[in-house]
């Protein structure tokens, strides 16, 4: 039986699905995610085609730069403003679904963790994952 990730913002206003694996697990501590979440890190399943992501609902978005230079869209609900996905300009054909956004949180299982370089001490993470300095990609 194939697995489905279905999730969407605190209001329901926007909701995501895919039967889609995720490419790459993570915790991101980078200062960008820090600010977006409001905590020491934000959390992300990481789909390799944005096409098998069925979204319902309209998200608003924003763009920020990130440490390679490429704009990341930000997507979230104009309503509740909960975060829900990223995409990259660079990368089109990827999407990152925030975990907390799944309608089962338990279905994230973190492989890494990204910008330990920007992480915080009272932020811990699992010690038995890898962790980057920085982004994989550079």
């Amino acid at each position: 039986m194939t697995k489905r990730y279905t999730g969407g913002c605190a209001c329901g206003a926007i909701r995501f699905e895919t039967s889609g694996e995720p490419i790459f697990q993570n915790h991101c501590q980078c200062l960008d995610c820090q600010k977006r979440s409001g905590t020491g890190h934000g959390s992300y399943l990481t789909f390799g085609r944005r096409a098998d992501m069925a979204i319902t609902g309209e998200a608003s978005t924003w763009r920020v730069a990130g440490a390679s230079g490429n704009q990341k869209v930000h997507a979230f609900c104009p309503t509740c403003g909960t975060p829900v996905y990223l995409t990259s300009v660079a990368m089109p054909e990827l999407i990152a679904i925030h975990a907390t956004s799944l309608d089962n949180p338990g279905d994230f299982e973190p492989q890494a963790v990204t910008y330990t370089i920007r992480g915080h001490g009272w932020d811990i993470m699992d010690p038995s994952l890898q962790a980057f300095e920085r982004m994989l990609h550079g």
